[in-house]
């Protein structure tokens, strides 16, 4: 009879959460509304954080930036999305 071997483990089924983690009292699916809206995220050079320190003062500055680069390019903001109304499906 020959001898059972236990099949080998793959690097990536490994457990490797350290022990001092601890997340017995976490709720799943907590974020994930704020991760379906979805987010922009940029990354801001150190050297202009003294002038724009947090998220509020950007979009502040690309606000009233925004009118000149639109000017400039000579588009303008996007229309609203078009919605369905009620009652049918429209021309085709």
């Amino acid at each position: 009879m020959k001898k059972k071997t236990r099949p080998e483990t793959a690097d990536s089924d490994r457990d490797t959460l350290r022990r001092e983690y601890d997340f017995s009292k976490g709720k799943r699916g907590i974020t994930a509304p704020r991760y379906r809206d979805g987010s922009n995220v940029v990354v801001i050079d150190p050297e202009v954080l003294d002038v724009f320190p947090n998220a509020d003062a950007i979009n502040e500055a690309l606000r009233a930036l925004a009118p000149v680069v639109r000017k400039r390019r000579g588009t303008r903001p996007p229309n609203k999305p078009m919605q369905r109304t009620a009652g049918g499906s429209g021309r085709r």
